[in-house]
């Protein structure tokens, strides 16, 4: 062994040893079967066998050696299940992919890619564990949920891509590209709380409901329990916990979409609305407490987020609120964009959000200037909430949710005067 050899050694002997890791790993969770054709030794075998030919295939500059290895493998296990059936009549699929991987991910951790090939070893070990729980979510999903995911693909990888990204109209103020990249940031974040929705159902309480109902449509939820509260199909203090928590998650989703669209503002906007998270749970905590009844609630029932028709009226929308709010800001200055916000954030407070952010990424606004915008539409947008449970609510629902409203009304106009 000569003195490059003798340097490379310890090299190669990590390599192997991630195999072997990754190996028993993947072989650990495959032995917890009834009748494993493959397990533990065998995995963690097939490991280095993948790095052992990714060795030989490189010295030998030959890529044959590692087809080979990975056809014998393949034929190896293919041929142990028509041998010897599994007793419960598992056809051994998922164990044939999943050696197969193995051997893969072995030969990747040769060729230097092995902080990927951890990665993804443990990622199919997930898979595999997660058997039962996976197909328990394949057969809760319904025809509606897979367009769902359908449609969102369709709206981020066929739409955005041929959308052009430059700016038109007076002031610039619209980029389709951009334009459609917010109704994708927004779909997806209202894709995942319609999914979880629909996973958690309603047994799982007021605050559960509450949480996701906000993550969707902080405003359907609204509505939703005022009219059962009205008719005492929900007791008033249920109601009220689940339309304060869905009125906070409003807070942390728009703080989560600062910090992707302009992480330089998410400090002082977080800062403004801590007062009215801290106020507001505390609320709806004394609330929870003394609930009449727990157990389960109605599911808000809420418009797919990713249908195409309301993806285009979401961007109808932000496009109307960018354009009013760059023009408003050039002919009234800062008056005429907290106007806009208090207008648009009766309804809707994500347009003027992405709206106030993409303003002060073109550095139109301050940080302080955006801030305020958003925390406006916040405030209009509690009032609105407010009006929809006096409206539609029982007056015992009215009474015990006010406290609460002005409670985060409160701590974000406090976060305001002091920021």
């Amino acid at each position: 062994m000569d003195i490059f050899e003798q340097l490379s050694a310890p090299r190669h002997l990590e390599a192997f040893v991630t195999s072997l890791a990754i190996g028993l790993l993947i072989g650990l969770e495959r032995e917890q079967r009834r009748s494993p054709k493959a397990g533990l030794r065998t995995f963690a075998l097939v490991a280095l066998l993948g790095t052992l030919a990714g060795l030989l295939s490189q010295k030998t500059d030959s890529g044959w050696i590692l087809a080979a290895g990975l056809l014998v493998v393949g034929a190896m296990i293919i041929a142990a299940y028509i041998n010897q059936p599994d007793d419960a009549g598992d056809p051994g699929t998922t164990s044939v992919v999943a050696i197969l991987v193995c051997y893969c991910l072995g030969a990747a951790v040769w060729f230097g890619y092995g902080t990927l090939a951890v990665m993804l070893g443990i990622a199919t070990t997930v898979l595999l564990y997660f058997k039962s729980e996976l197909h328990g979510i394949s057969h809760r999903l319904t025809s509606r949920d897979l367009i769902s995911i359908l449609q969102f693909a369709v709206l981020s990888f066929v739409i955005l891509p041929i959308l052009p990204d430059r700016n038109f109209g007076p002031y610039d103020a619209l980029n389709p590209h951009h334009v459609w990249l917010m109704v994708v940031l927004i779909s997806g974040v209202s894709l995942a709380g319609y999914a979880a929705l629909r996973l958690a159902g309603p047994q799982h309480g007021a605050p559960m409901m509450g949480f996701l109902g906000g993550l969707v449509s902080s405003t359907a939820t609204t509505v939703v329990f005022s009219r059962h509260a009205r008719n005492q199909v929900t007791p008033a203090r249920t109601a009220m916990v689940v339309i304060l928590l869905a009125s906070l998650m409003v807070l942390m989703r728009l703080t989560v979409i600062a910090a992707v669209v302009a992480p330089a503002i998410l400090l002082p906007l977080a800062k403004v609305f801590s007062g009215g998270m801290v106020l507001g749970l505390a609320v709806a905590a004394y609330g929870w407490h003394r609930l009449e009844a727990r157990g389960k609630l109605p599911v808000p029932e809420v418009r797919n987020p990713t249908e195409i028709r309301t993806a285009l009226g979401f961007g109808a929308l932000y496009a109307v609120v960018l354009f009013c709010a760059a023009w408003l800001s050039d002919v009234a200055g800062t008056k005429g964009m907290y106007a806009v916000a208090l207008v648009s954030g009766l309804t809707d407070v994500d347009a003027i959000t992405l709206s106030s952010l993409r303003l002060f990424a073109q550095e139109k606004l301050s940080a302080a200037q955006a801030v305020t915008s958003i925390a406006l539409a916040v405030l209009s947008n509690l009032a609105f909430k407010l009006g929809l449970i006096a409206t539609l609510g029982s007056w015992a629902l009215t009474r015990h949710t006010l406290p609460g409203l002005l409670a985060i009304a409160l701590g974000i106009g406090a976060g305001l005067a002091l920021a």
